[in-house]
């Protein structure tokens, strides 16, 4: 199987990355592969439910904490074809707590996948993009509003990874930039997604969705919509930036 272009997206069978796999499927001659972490069931479905013959979509199990398996990953999408774009949407938060409960343990954690393996995967897209013909070559980093915010009280050592994440978002784009290759970074707010329930708050976009600026919380397409614009020849004059989802917030 061949195919002109392929997107790799990161955590992209839940939550906002299968959002952005959904904005991207269905385009002829261009294929996605969706990295996930555990979930088989859920992988296979999203498959089934946007896999065409002109417009492939792929799904392999991928902790991109482990660069071996992150290795994997790219090197599964260079069996489809040329790298065209990388949203890197696997992250992780832990129960919400104070500054003072985070512990060693947890904050090699969150920084293993948020910031480690993230940086991980854009090296594996650089060093593939940087001398491909293809145009439009870009990779969106999905960020957080709590990088802006400090998440007081809830959780600062993902506020934190999330800041660390835009830090790189720039730093990468100025380096890339020669090479044609563009880096952007989406900084969602109150998004109605179950990561919320895995910060032990299940209704929380529920409960603060009425109270942002435009009156309710975020979807996950509001996001994906976002990303895909960053991923098009329509923002190819768009890099080392971050653009905010948040509502007004």
């Amino acid at each position: 199987m061949s195919t002109s272009a392929v997107y790799v997206i990161t955590g992209g069978t839940r939550g906002i990355g299968a959002g952005v796999a959904r904005q991207l499927a269905g385009v002829p001659g261009r294929a996605l592969l969706l990295g996930y972490r555990g979930n088989h069931d859920r992988a296979r479905q999203v498959v089934a439910d946007l896999d065409r013959p002109d417009s492939p979509v792929r799904a392999l199990p991928c902790d991109v904490s482990d660069p071996a398996q992150v290795k994997d990953l790219f090197t599964s999408a260079d069996a489809i074809g040329p790298l065209a774009g990388l949203v890197n949407s696997a992250g992780i938060l832990e129960q919400q707590c104070t500054f003072d409960q985070i512990t060693p343990d947890r904050w090699a954690r969150i920084l293993s996948v948020n910031v480690i393996g993230l940086a991980t995967c854009c090296r594996e897209a650089v060093v593939r993009m940087r001398d491909s013909p293809l145009p439009d070559r870009a990779i969106v980093n999905i960020s957080s509003k709590a990088a802006d915010l400090g998440a007081a009280g809830e959780y600062v050592d993902y506020a934190a990874s999330k800041a660390a994440v835009d830090t790189l978002t720039r730093g990468l784009a100025l380096e890339v930039a020669r090479y044609g290759i563009r880096v952007t970074s989406v900084r969602p707010g109150i998004i109605d997604t179950e990561i919320h329930a895995t910060g032990g708050d299940p209704e929380r976009a529920h409960r603060l969705g009425p109270q942002q600026p435009l009156g309710r919380a975020g979807t996950v397409d509001d996001v994906a919509r976002a990303v895909a614009w960053l991923l098009s020849s329509n923002a190819g004059f768009v890099t080392g930036t971050t653009l905010d989802v948040t509502g007004g917030r």
